[in-house]
Formats: structure tokens, C-alpha cells, sequence
């Protein structure tokens, strides 16, 4: 009997034309623990050679040298945090948190346009995620292998080929665990303590923590932590509009789907019903189903498909990267969208502050503090005194001289007793101690108590340039 896309005949692909939503009933969904069916193809080939770019630099920027030390070392005991040739203090954080709005209005730039690519394409659990898989494969073979060794009964060649895969898993776990911490201790210190035992007892802990956390995560969780955990599932669906380029089914081509013969004359669509997008799902979804929060928009159902139209001489693109918009035959206003404009302003604006913040970022720092015990005190010489520390501290990462100096744009006579230059280490903080006096006036009728500014100023003299100025008040009678 012959079939067309009458609604009376072919509900779901009139449905799917008019953009109503499809009835998922009585459709495949994968069940059970997931074991992904490897697939090759273009969007694979992306998404292995960036995970792989992904682990290679999580690996390597620890060891890469910049003037005898680590280049990227976050050095949490001495509140030092060097990213080449820049240092950064508790106090710079500012820096940072700028960086996180920037990388956040960035992902949500992106997620407006190409859907969660980022989740599959350069996300760390992915990443992590199919490498654990790897090692699964080397171990106990493709999917339908390790399928039939989950039913199989244990034996021995089952306790084997478990044993095996876990303690490379927990290896695996171990490394990356090293890896991560190797940002905070340097790295070549830290891997020959953890792999000969001689590491202190809070650095082993974080370690076996992250080790830990990666072995569950990846080995275990997998799936788990983009369907429950991560809150980009759950939000993401509020940046996407009709434009948004996500991984879809074209209903309207594919249904009514069902099996059949290479070259077979039919009057079904071109889904063939093979279920090979769910078997290569890494979260067990039938994209079929409609758009769902847990796609990770990896394209691994695309490639798939586009594999199995070629076998059956259909044209590729049954699933794809497409839009509402697209699907549904309208007009595609993508770059005109009001998220995409409104999203991409604002990591201009959020780019423009932070590279103005950089600029404005000084290697010097200064905190006048001034001695609260007493407001003043009167010596014997005719003048009247007022105490001070100066922290300075040198955020460079080489030694430097520096000049210590005392504005009185007023003409009011201040001056003070202590030293002109001070030698301060790279990275080190001096507490300096400084005593600002005023003479008698001649002119004295009367006294009272009296505010006034001045201002410390200390100079990089191998760099004049490089300068920082901080006020603080001066205390006194007025009869001074």
C-alpha cells in the first residue's frame, strides 16, 4: 500500500512540516549502561583532533620553562600566581574574574549561534569522557563486544579484561590528577614525588582527590554529569532562538521511516530506521525524538547518518546542523538575532575592560598606613611629627631599585626622615617605615588641630615610567 505526506497517511512528517511538535511514542531509546559505537566522519575527525589538542596542552603548558621557572605556575602558598612574564597578586584578581565574564558572555555568544558545540567539541568531561572510552575499546573490544561481556558470566578472561581496563582508568586518573595539581606546585617537582612515594601528605591527598574525581567522572559517570549535573543542560535551552544552528532530524524528509533493501523502489522517507544515530549517541538520545537538552550537539548522529545515506544512494543531510528556521522553510536571520548582537556586544564591551584593566595594571604596589596610636607628636626642636608604614611591593619578577618620595605641591614644608632608594626583591613586599615632620611657624598666635594631604610616591628608577602615588592625611596644629 503507498504512503504520501498526507496527515491522514503520514501524521508525523506533517506535523514535523508544520513545526507542531512530534510524538515520540513507540521510537527507539537506548536503555542500560551506553557503550558508544565507534564512528568515523568529519565531525568525529573535529572533535578528536580538538579533545586531543585539548589533553595535549592540559599536559604540557606545566613544563613549558620562561626565565628559570614554570611559565604558568599558580603558587597558592606565596600568593603568587605567573603567567610569563606577567605576576599577578591576591589584589589583581579583578584580572580574572574579568576573564571569567568574558569566557562566559563568549559561551553564550557561540551557544546562540552553533547550539552546545562547546559541550562537544572542547568540553573537559568530553574530552576526558571519550578517552576513557578509548581505553575501553583497546581493552575489551567494540560495542557490541563489550555489550556481550557485561551479560557474559564471570570468568577469568572477564576478571582480566575488567582488571585491566579499571587499573588503566585509575592510571589514566592519576596522571591527569598530577596534571592538574602541576599548575599549583612545579611540575617538575611534583611528578617525581608522586611516582616515588615521597610527596608530603596534603599534595599526595589533592592529587589522589583529582585522580579520584576523573575516574569517576569519566569512567563512571560519563553521560551522567551532562544529564544531572552540568547546569549548561538545563539554561542553554534560554539562549537558543529559531536561528540556532543545532544537530537535527529532518522530519519532514525522514518519515515515515522503516527498513528496507540498498536501491529498494519505496514510498517510506529516507530514514531507513538503521538506529544507528542512538547507538552512536554518547548520551543515549534518539535525535529523532525532536531537539533535547541532552544533546551535546557532537555530531556523532550526523556522521552516522550521512554514512548511511551514502550506503543507500540518498542525499546527506537527513540529520544535520540546521535551524528552526531552516527546517520549517523560513527565512534565516541568523546574525540579525537579538541574542547574537546583544550576546556579542557585550564580550566586546567585557574584552574592552579587561584589556583596559591590563594596561592599567601596575608592577608596583603601595599601602600607605599610617600610625593610628597617636594623631601627632611634638619634639623638642620646634616641629611636629606624624608616623607612617609604607608597604611596597615589588610585582615583577626581577630585583629593582626604588625611590621613595614625598609630594608637597602645597609648599607647606613637610619633609621627611628616611632614605631616598630601597632594594626590593622580586616578588617580595617591604614594610617601610617613614616620619614626616613640620617646622614652627613664626608667626604663631594660637593653635589648633589641623588636616592636611600629602603624598607618598615611589618610583622603579631602573624604569621612571613605572610609578605609583598614594595619599594619606598629615595631622598637626595650625600654629605649624
Amino acid at each position: 500500500m503507498s504512503q504520501d505526506l498526507s496527515s491522514k497517511e503520514n501524521p508525523i512528517a506533517t506535523k514535523a512540516a508544520l513545526g507542531q511538535a512530534i510524538p515520540v511514542t513507540n521510537l527507539p531509546v537506548q536503555r542500560g549502561k551506553i557503550h558508544i559505537k565507534e564512528q568515523k566522519g568529519r565531525f568525529q575527525r573535529l572533535r578528536t583532533g580538538l579533545n586531543s589538542l585539548l589533553i595535549l596542552f592540559f599536559f604540557l603548558l606545566p613544563f613549558i620553562p620562561y626565565q628559570g621557572r614554570q611559565a604558568i605556575l599558580l603558587d597558592v602558598e606565596r600568593q603568587e600566581f605567573h603567567f610569563f612574564n606577567l605576576t599577578l597578586w591576591p589584589q589583581d584578581f579583578t584580572l580574572l574574574a574579568w576573564l571569567f565574564i568574558i569566557a562566559a558572555f563568549a559561551l553564550f555568544f557561540v551557544t546562540v549561534f552553533w547550539g552546545r558545540v562547546w559541550c562537544g567539541y572542547l568540553c573537559p568531561q568530553t574530552s576526558w569522557s571519550f578517552a576513557f572510552v578509548w581505553i575501553e575499546r583497546q581493552i575489551e573490544g567494540n560495542s557490541n563486544k563489550r555489550h556481550a561481556l557485561d551479560k557474559a558470566p564471570w570468568s577469568l578472561e572477564k576478571v582480566l579484561k575488567r582488571g585491566a581496563k579499571h587499573l588503566a582508568w585509575a592510571l589514566a586518573g592519576l596522571i591527569t590528577g598530577c596534571g592538574f595539581i602541576a599548575y599549583f606546585i612545579p611540575a617538575s617537582e611534583l611528578y617525581p614525588q608522586i611516582f616515588t612515594l615521597s610527596a608530603s601528605f596534603w599534595v599526595s591527598a589533592w592529587v589522589w582527590f583529582f585522580a579520584l574525581c576523573t575516574y569517576l567522572n569519566a569512567g563512571w559517570m560519563r553521560e551522567q554529569m551532562c544529564l544531572h549535573c552540568c547546569p549548561y543542560a538545563r539554561f542553554q535551552s534560554a539562549m537558543f532562538d529559531a536561528n540556532t544552528l543545532t544537530v537535527s532530524y529532518d522530519a519532514a524528509r525522514g518519515e515515515s521511516r522503516g527498513p528496507r533493501k540498498r536501491k529498494q523502489a519505496t514510498d517510506l522517507g529516507d530514514c531507513v530506521d538503521c538506529n544507528l544515530c542512538v547507538d552512536v549517541c554518547p548520551t543515549g538520545i534518539d535525535i529523532r525524538n525532536g531537539l533535547q537538552y541532552e544533546c551535546i550537539n557532537c555530531g556523532a548522529c550526523v556522521d552516522a547518518c550521512d554514512q548511511t545515506m551514502d550506503k543507500f544512494g540518498y542525499g546527506k543531510g537527513l540529520i544535520r546542523y540546521a535551524s528552526e528556521n531552516e527546517l520549517q522553510k523560513k527565512e534565516v536571520k541568523r546574525f540579525n538575532s537579538f541574542k547574537f548582537v546583544g550576546y556579542g556586544i557585550a564580550v566586546i564591551i567585557m574584552l574592552s575592560v579587561f584589556v583596559l584593566d591590563l594596561y592599567r595594571h601596575q608592577s608596583i604596589d603601595l599601602n600607605v598606613i599610617r600610625d593610628r596610636q597617636s594623631l601627632y607628636r611634638e619634639v623638642g626642636d620646634g616641629r611636629i611629627e606624624n608616623s607612617y608604614t609604607l608597604k611596597i611591593r615589588n610585582k615583577t619578577q626581577e630585583d629593582h631599585q626604588y625611590l621613595i618620595s614625598l609630594n608637597d605641591t602645597g609648599n607647606h614644608g613637610f619633609a621627611k626622615e628616611t632614605s631616598q632608594q630601597v632594594l626590593i626583591k622580586a616578588g617580595e613586599q617591604l614594610s617601610y617605615p617613614v616620619t614626616v615632620f613640620k617646622q614652627k611657624r613664626a608667626d604663631f598666635v594660637g593653635a589648633k588641630l589641623q588636616k592636611q594631604t600629602i603624598t607618598f610616591t615611589v618610583t622603579n628608577l631602573s624604569n621612571p615610567k613605572e610609578k605609583v602615588s598614594q595619599a594619606s592625611p598629615f595631622f598637626s596644629l595650625s600654629a605649624f
